[in-house]
């Protein structure tokens, strides 16, 4: 197979969600939430729209998910004393454990993704995905958005 790097991210992607995938269930959690847990945890309580915000979804995804995680308990949503037209979505004890769970089991992925990696390496890897992420950003809107160039994906 030839060596592009479009294959290469989507191949390593899959093979992360692959082995990820079954701690979903050990968690509690569903596909896309551990992503707004591991947010909470290090922002602290925060709206709905600086979840969606930072990662880039729509706010009625992040609505579903944060549905979900409330009623299994991992979140709780509490009326924003700065802005009472919003709420402020804060994680529960339930929501902590999940995600301490989950960022054990994450750092397990990466032990076994990077293993043979030099120090130098792991960093120089993280920048480079970095830089690759922050290119994106600085192109603007995708082409296919544009011309609608890749409707045969």
């Amino acid at each position: 197979m030839e060596r592009t790097f479009h294959m290469l991210l989507y191949r390593a992607f899959h093979a992360q969600r692959n082995y990820l995938r079954p701690c979903l269930g050990e968690a509690g959690l569903e596909v896309g939430q551990p992503k707004l847990l591991e947010y909470l945890a290090s922002h602290g309580p925060c709206p709905q729209r600086e979840l969606a915000d930072y990662f880039e979804i729509d706010s009625a995804a992040v609505s579903r998910m944060l549905d979900a995680l409330e009623k299994g308990r991992f979140v709780i949503r509490r009326q924003n004393e700065q802005s009472r037209r919003s709420n402020l979505v804060e994680l529960t004890e339930k929501g902590r454990r999940a995600n301490q769970l989950w960022q054990a089991r994450c750092r397990e992925m990466e032990q076994n993704m990077l293993r043979g990696f030099t120090p130098e390496e792991k960093a120089q890897f993280a920048d480079y995905l970095a830089r690759a992420y922050q290119n994106f950003h600085a192109e603007g809107e995708s082409p296919c958005r544009i011309s609608n160039g890749c409707s045969s994906i």
